[in-house]
């Protein structure tokens, strides 16, 4: 039996918000490395790589199999950013759980409304000029969620 957001609504919990899984994000201290070692041993292929200078990191979507699922490697460009910062205390690994949305600016109010913290009170820049935001992880059950919301004809 599949449960829609009617069934949801009908018992008093909140409808759902993503539409898909978007990517898994980790980080790594060396992004050629990765690349070559998920291309090696997991017979993974890079589609896109960039630079994004706001967040900090160089970084490379990963394809799994013929879907739209993606890997995200991010790797810092200064010893200041935000993912140099998490692989200095959590080392090299699983960094945020993406979900793709169809309006960032709407689930992130409705989170809001919901009593979740969110890391930026407008969208960011993402991979391919999407526009992200993140639930702050200690909302999150400790994990670091991102909402993205890719840009028109992705």
């Amino acid at each position: 039996m599949t449960t829609t957001d009617a069934d949801h609504t009908a018992a008093g919990l909140p409808a759902g918000l993503f539409t898909t899984i978007d990517h898994v994000g980790i980080a790594v201290p060396d992004l050629d490395e990765a690349i070559a070692f998920y291309a090696e041993k997991y017979g993974v292929r890079s589609v896109h790589e960039e630079t994004n200078e706001e967040q900090g990191v160089r970084e490379a979507m990963l394809a799994v199999g013929d879907g739209d699922t993606r890997i995200q490697l991010l790797a810092p460009l200064t010893p200041e950013s935000t993912i140099a910062k998490f692989i200095g205390r959590s080392g090299p690994g699983l960094q945020q759980l993406a979900f793709r949305v169809d309006d960032v600016e709407a689930v992130s109010a409705t989170l809001r409304e919901r009593g979740l913290r969110l890391l930026y009170d407008t969208p960011k820049r993402g991979t391919s000029d999407s526009r992200v935001n993140f639930i702050h992880p200690k909302d999150a059950g400790g994990v670091l969620v991102e909402l993205v919301q890719p840009a028109a004809g992705h």
